[in-house]
């Protein structure tokens, strides 16, 4: 290494920056001084020079273990096109040839590659433990070290093993960088890459340029496009956690006239790297993909990343947000939400390890605490990761430019600490939950719980606000939960001194997110809010019209989503009609006319200007469903054998007949129906009907008796009568 030459002077000399960023000057030294070293840097914080610029100043060849090949290929790329020669950095993982391994290895013992990034899976392999042993190695550098915690978002059982090789292979002092760490990740991979000593440098962890939303999981398709049409030309990331959601959001936009393309690892190498290649070379605007994607790539102008699906933890969350706007533009995160979606994912644990469940559905409560709090998104998560934010109201998140109603809650927050000492600290917040409200639970009923002073002292309120209160006592430092024993609720001395002295403590109320209903069913529109409110109304009196001339209930005609969608795209003729959600041509070309006709002259007469190109294209995957199932029927099929033929439950068929018959297609069913209910119940269910205000199933069987009939009953005989008296 050249000593005449300051730090600044090489930085200039090899990467053609003139100054550092942050904690980069302080953190290169210390690996310059061979101390262990931990890392803590967001996203585009500048974590890989701290390993870079050293590797290229001291003796030797500096080993980089990374999880991805497209990350090695991607730092390999950008390490050469600054240097004169390619040699200077390599890789080592399965994707390379037998000659071209060779080439790699012949480098490394010349002493020429300063680089060397090899894959976990690869460092394990005998041949190449054997090969390391005889090379003079600078450091180890450990990217994306959260990978090593089983508390981490992204956790990989060959990261564990690391520091056994590196002992196998020679010690040199060890660097660990990550973008997101919370305190017990953070000590997770000190402990196990035996660095409890190393010097950490830790970055803030506020993206003051990204603006945090999250929305409910209403109609998302919809919401997507919109949004994506609004910011034309933009680059974007849309996340999905499943491989085919990927395949269908993609589908949806490109039908929809969006420059998408999908990536997930279930695609072949060459598609999946082609697709990454057009998004960094602009060919795209939107890639969909699952969270394979993205990690170290550095594309500088994502201008909005979305999660279709809530992350399964919110260090994730950090993550994947943070590949928005990391040259200091604008960033937009949005999130959509829905309680449903994180039951899925507690339903995807099961058959796991128990301790992998625990950690699964802990990283669980925290995203569900963030998405459903009305507090600054920032405070939050820079809570999340032990930092402080100086300010009440951030101005970039939805819940500062939109603040929720806030309550006096002192006399809560007493019940709350009381409750958690009474238990002696040892219990996690739900449990404590369930004891303020009277919740009879197994695991209350076994610690005998309910014998508590505090067993139902907070009846008077939910679940859901004694988690708020938790979540805003932990946030205003009067409790923390344990890093050892995740999850479990501690007093600290603010807690117990506002125990002895409580002061006013305003509490923000939660959102309360409205569920997208999937069901064929009548009920609530779901989506009757977003739309236009006053044309919404004059549908429903054009309907009941109508409804009364045909001698009808109105939820033949049309169901109330149908009409808040009608509120919300302005359908002007029979065509587009038939692209709102639940209306088909059937039910298009019988009693749309006169609802396009009042659409028609309600835009005109208001001046609106319509979003045409919002009404979403669907793409015909449902289709070959439906068909199977319409000639399944004409053929006088039982529905058990229908749903034994797809692989499904009946309750699955009856939902997909009902969206045909809904759609307006006319079906007979009576086959069926007169093989499971007899002739006098089909008469009652369908005489019911006739007069029923809507039609909802529940209230049948509450009217009927639910002794009488069974849910499965009663959507059979709805399903007649619709196709019967509407169709």
């Amino acid at each position: 290494m050249n000593k005449e030459l300051s730090l600044t002077q090489h930085l200039q000399q090899y990467f053609g920056f003139n100054r550092f960023k942050g904690e980069q000057e302080a953190a290169i030294k210390s690996v310059l001084d061979g101390k262990n070293t931990f890392v803590l840097m967001p996203t585009g914080g500048g974590k890989s020079l701290i390993y870079q610029l050293p590797a290229l100043l001291l003796e030797g060849t500096a080993i980089v273990i990374s999880p991805l090949i497209a990350l090695m290929k991607n730092q390999v790329d950008s390490m050469r096109g600054m240097q004169t020669e390619d040699y200077v950095a390599h890789f080592l993982n399965s994707s390379l040839s037998k000659a071209a391994i060779q080439e790699v290895k012949s480098d490394v013992q010349a002493g020429r590659t300063k680089l060397l990034y090899v894959a976990p899976e690869s460092l394990t392999k005998e041949e190449n433990i054997e090969f390391l042993k005889n090379i003079k190695i600078s450091f180890y550098a450990i990217d994306e070290a959260h990978c090593i915690s089983e508390w981490g978002h992204d956790f990989r059982p060959e990261y564990r093993r690391i520091r056994p090789i590196v002992e196998e292979i020679g010690t040199a002092p060890i660097i660990a960088l990550t973008a997101t760490a919370t305190a017990k990740v953070q000590h997770d991979i000190q402990k196990n890459l035996g660095i409890i000593d190393s010097t950490v440098f830790k970055a803030s962890f506020n993206r003051a340029n990204l603006y945090y939303e999250i929305k409910p999981k209403v109609k998302p398709e919809a919401q997507i496009i919109r949004f994506i049409k609004q910011n034309e030309g933009k680059s974007g990331i849309i996340y999905c956690l499943s491989r085919k959601k990927v395949e269908e959001i993609a589908e949806t936009l490109q039908v929809n006239g969006i420059k998408a393309l999908a990536y997930h690892a279930g695609m072949d190498a060459a598609t999946r790297s082609g697709n990454q290649d057009k998004f960094l070379m602009e060919e795209v605007d939107v890639i969909v993909a699952t969270i394979a994607f993205g990690m170290g790539i550095d594309k500088p102008d994502v201008r909005f990343v979305i999660h279709y699906d809530i992350p399964k933890s919110l260090e994730g969350y950090y993550q994947e947000t943070g590949r928005a706007g990391r040259d200091g533009g604008e960033g937009q995160c949005i999130t959509f939400y829905s309680y449903k979606d994180i039951q899925k994912l507690e339903k995807f644990m099961h058959g796991k390890p128990v301790a992998e469940q625990e950690i699964g559905k802990q990283l669980l409560l925290d995203t569900v605490s963030y998405a459903e709090s009305a507090l600054c998104r920032r405070i939050i998560l820079l809570y999340y990761f032990g930092e402080v934010y100086p300010q009440n109201n951030c101005g970039n998140c939805d819940n500062c430019l939109n603040p929720k109603e806030q309550m006096e809650a002192s006399n809560e927050v007493v019940r709350a600490l009381k409750a958690i000492l009474e238990v002696n600290e040892q219990y996690k917040g739900e449990h404590i939950a369930n004891i303020l409200i009277g919740n009879k639970t197994a695991a209350v009923k076994s610690f005998k719980h309910y014998t508590l002073k505090s067993f139902g002292s907070g009846k008077d309120h939910d679940e859901r606000f004694w988690n708020a209160v938790f979540r805003q006592s932990m946030v205003k430092g009067l409790i923390s939960k344990d890093i050892e024993n995740y999850g479990l609720l501690k007093m600290t001395p603010e807690g117990h001194n506002f125990l002895e002295n409580p002061t006013s403590f305003m509490l923000v109320k939660n959102h309360e997110y409205e569920e997208d209903s999937d069901a064929a069913g009548g009920g609530a529109p779901a989506a009757a809010n977003s739309g236009d409110p006053a044309l919404f109304s004059i549908l429903k009196d054009l309907r009941k019209k109508i409804a009364k001339r045909q001698n009808l209930p109105p939820f033949v005609i049309f169901q109330d989503p149908s009409l808040a969608d009608m509120s919300i795209q302005y359908p002007i003729n029979i065509d587009e009609l038939q692209k709102i959600q639940g209306v088909g041509l059937g039910k298009a070309r019988r009693y749309g006319k006169d609802f396009v006709e009042l659409i028609k002259k309600y835009v005109e007469e208001n001046e609106i200007e319509r979003p045409e190109d919002f009404i979403v294209r669907s793409v015909a995957n449902k289709s070959k469903m439906k068909v199977f199932i319409i000639q399944s029927i004409d053929r006088k099929l039982s529905f058990d054998d229908i749903a034994n033929s797809k692989g499904v439950e009946v309750k699955d068929i009856i939902t997909e007949v009902e969206a045909i018959v809904h759609s307006g297609t006319k079906l007979n069913i009576d086959y069926y129906i007169n093989d499971v209910i007899d002739e006098e119940h089909q008469e009652e269910v369908f005489d019911y009907f006739r007069e029923a205000e809507d039609d909802s199933v529940q209230k049948a069987l509450d009217d009927l008796g639910e002794d009488e009939y069974t849910e499965e009953d009663i959507r059979l005989m709805r399903i007649k009568f619709l196709s019967d008296m509407g169709n």
